[in-house]
């Protein structure tokens, strides 16, 4: 008897524990943030929240309990949800046609689909993916490849641009749902998501940068879903190595390598998974309750998932990338001559030519510094004050007639087409316009500590100054230079420098091509080497150039060289805005899109002010809260699990945001390069779903300051006022993004009048 009371009270017992347990699994789901096995810890964590369930437990609290996640919230969630995804469409998608011409950058990257559609070779200082994406949505919409895309206004007319458009509008529309989802995985609070999500859906600037041929609505897709993914894998806490466990790290990946695919910007993402992989581990290595050996797996499975699996995707992006694009166009330039050897109408595919430089040759000579350029003159003088006034020498990037010159002896002596040793003495006059290339000690016009170099002389007359030393790097006297493979230098006789190309822009005078210097540090680098390229002489027997074609490694590392220092050499063109990084947060200064006088079709990129403002001011409220729930927690403070809930996903999932946001703004404080205001829009992102779980918490906060109904009145009340004041302001300033037309905001008679809150504000 006594055998089965025990039994009996056990079974008892066992029930309740599971029903505890349920209670705790629903209204208190684990952290999406950290992934730690914390059975070890349940006993302690359920005997610090019984501390607070008498003072949660009487059923006037209970009544008006809106933090319970029950089946009545899950389907009011999926309503939300269905909201937001029908409210995020449709405001991306109004108006999608319009204005029907050109805007802003899309006359680059409308411009790049073109390319990939006629498989023409480019240059561009991003990642492929994004303009590959354009490029497959305009061909997939019977878009032909056709138009010009030369200028911002410019017509479309009959050409096809709205599949291209709606492509980065409809990955645009997802980012309002992917920042639902996270916030509600988050924070487990569907007015906290249904918050976030209404700042990203009627926010005028993520409207406007997501209905036109840009890259921002791409990179921001992939961002949002690495974040939503890794979020959803960290929630596979209790099924590691289920179905679902590989495929949302595995999705994660894949995210991973499509933001970088886009921008080097999508490595600030990568880092944030990294840091939160890298504490997931450490926490996982600290669970005495797990073997070393699945540790282990662990880990290894996430080397797979966000490393190797990554990589491989990304360096895909590049083979199908080099595939498409096997024609040569206008970016041959920027890259070598083995480089160009593979794309097909490049003078130098499948081209034979003299293998050896010979006296009477005519050449092009290309610096083997990456972006350096070829030897170039034309008929422009240096301006007066910038040394001697003569003939301009720069290095251009890209092909042309003024990039050859002819090589001759000092003494203009003809005959048989001697070759060219290691040694010999040599003048270089330019084809077009027969000047000699030319140096003395008069300073550089950019790099001060260098000697000017110039063309001088007329039809092959001139002085001293004129000739050069060739010298094959790690060459000896009398050895030959090889077209294409060998590096020479050329060493100036008379002041004893060596023919350099610094790498910098010249101003307008010098048409923006790159300066060309005569350096007296003779140490060997890629700015003073040269190659010869194109090499014509009918007196020597031709060699086929096929076996100079480089590998898949060797184009793939030149790519990135090319890229990363295209990017970091960006300066502001003519009547461009450009920013600064403290200028974004404020919502300081946006960007004409489209239009200029009232008599245009006017947009302008500007973040909505009321939603900025409201994302700033939630920051600061955010360390605010988030240091008195921590002093709180820390001080052993006695909290109900609600309160300790709250404080919870303040510090986890608010503190995941900040970091993304920090990650994704304060790298642009070291850059050198050119900023723009779009830069921000990506934090703008993590704040946005900051804002939603920072606001939330404060108006779930009322029961601190009054009782129940007034506290759950006030959180209603607080919402609905926070909802209204949105779309109110929305209402507002929707014409930022749907087009402006009349007088400009300062004419009391246009629409925009009184909205213009900031003197830096141009609509």
């Amino acid at each position: 008897m006594a055998k089965k009371e025990c039994v009996t009270k056990c079974k008892g017992e066992s029930s309740m524990l599971r029903n505890r347990r349920g209670e705790l699994q629903i209204g208190e789901p684990k952290s999406p943030v950290s992934t730690h096995h914390e059975s070890t810890q349940d006993s302690s964590k359920d005997n610090r929240l019984s501390e607070g369930d008498d003072q949660s437990s009487n059923g006037t609290l209970a009544q008006y309990d809106h933090n319970v996640y029950s089946p009545n919230n899950e389907t009011q969630s999926t309503v939300y949800f269905l909201v937001v995804v029908l409210l995020s469409f449709s405001t991306r998608f109004y108006k999608i046609k319009e204005p029907p011409h050109v805007c802003w950058d899309e006359t680059h990257f409308g411009k790049m689909g073109s390319y990939y559609i006629n498989r023409t070779f480019f240059f561009d200082v991003h990642p492929p993916l994004g303009k590959m994406l354009i490029g497959l949505a305009g061909y997939m919409t019977g878009y032909d490849g056709t138009y010009p895309f030369l200028k911002p206004g410019d017509k479309y007319e009959h050409h096809n641009y709205w599949g291209m458009r709606g492509f980065c509008a409809s990955l645009g529309s997802c980012l309002p749902p992917f920042a639902y989802l996270t916030v509600l995985d988050l924070s487990q609070s569907s007015t906290a998501a249904l918050i976030s999500a209404a700042m990203l859906v009627f926010d005028t600037g993520c409207i406007t940068i997501s209905q036109y041929i840009l890259l921002d609505p791409i990179l921001m897709f992939f961002i949002m879903g690495s974040v939503l993914c890794m979020v959803k894998f960290n929630l596979q806490i209790s099924r590691p190595f289920s179905a679902p466990w590989w495929l949302w790290l595995v999705l994660t990946g894949v995210n991973l390598s499509g933001a970088l695919g886009v921008k080097f910007v999508g490595l600030f993402v990568i880092l944030l998974v990294g840091l939160n992989t890298t504490w997931d581990l450490w926490r996982l290595l600290g669970d005495l309750d797990l073997s070393l050996v699945d540790f282990g797996k662990h880990f290894l499975s996430r080397v797979f998932g966000l490393i190797i699996l990554p990589l491989f995707f990304y360096v895909t992006i590049f083979a199908v990338h080099f595939v498409v694009l096997n024609k040569s166009g206008p970016g041959d330039g920027f890259f070598s001559s083995a480089f160009q050897s593979r794309l097909i109408g490049n003078n130098l595919h499948n081209a034979s030519m003299p293998e050896y430089l010979a006296y009477g040759s005519t050449i092009t000579v290309k610096n083997l510094r990456i972006a350096g350029g070829y030897l170039h003159s034309h008929w422009h003088l240096y301006p007066e004050g910038v040394g001697a006034k003569q003939q301009q020498v720069t290095a251009y990037l890209h092909k042309d007639y003024n990039n050859l010159w002819l090589v001759h002896r000092p003494n203009d002596s003809n005959g048989e087409p001697d070759l060219v040793r290691h040694g010999d003495v040599i003048r270089l006059e330019h084809k077009e316009t027969t000047r000699n290339l030319h140096s003395h000690r008069h300073e550089a016009p950019l790099t001060k500590k260098h000697f000017q170099v110039t063309g001088y002389g007329i039809n092959g007359t001139g002085d001293p100054n004129d000739l050069w030393q060739v010298e094959v790097c790690g060459g000896r006297k009398g050895d030959l230079i090889k077209v294409l493979r060998s590096k020479v230098r050329f060493l100036h006789r008379a002041t004893g420098c060596v023919l350099n190309s610094s790498g910098k822009t010249l101003p307008k005078w010098g048409w923006e091509q790159v300066e060309v210097t005569c350096s007296p540090y003779l140490k060997e680098t890629p700015n003073s080497q040269w190659s010869i390229e194109d090499h014509i002489n009918t007196k020597l027997p031709n060699i086929s150039l096929a076996v100079l074609k480089p590998h898949f490694i060797e184009i793939l590392l030149e790519s990135h060289i090319v890229m990363i220092r295209g990017n970091s050499g960006l300066k502001p063109k003519d009547n461009e805005m450009n920013s600064k990084p403290w200028h974004w947060p404020v919502n300081y200064q946006g960007l004409r899109f489209s239009g200029v006088n009232e008599t245009e079709y006017r947009v302008y990129l500007l973040g909505n002010p009321v939603i900025w403002w409201l994302n700033l001011l939630s920051l600061g409220l955010y360390l605010v809260m988030v240091a008195a729930a921590s002093l709180a927690l820390h001080r052993g403070v006695q909290l109900d699990k609600r309160r300790i809930e709250r404080c919870r996903v303040l510090r986890e999932g608010g503190g995941l945001l900040l970091l993304g946001w920090l990650l994704h703004y304060v790298p642009f404080y070291t850059m050198g390069r050119i900023l723009y205001y779009h830069h921000y829009f990506p934090a703008m992102l993590f704040s946005s779903m900051l804002t939603g779980i920072t606001l939330d918490t404060l108006l779930q906060s009322a029961d601190l300051v009054l009782d129940p109904p007034y506290s759950y009145w006030l959180f209603k009340g607080g919402k609905a006022m926070l909802f209204l004041t949105i779309l109110y302001s929305f209402y507002l300033f929707n014409p930022l993004s749907y087009g402006m037309r009349g007088p400009l905001a300062h004419d009391p008679a246009s629409t925009m009048a009184g909205l213009k809150w900031m003197d830096s504000w141009e609509f």
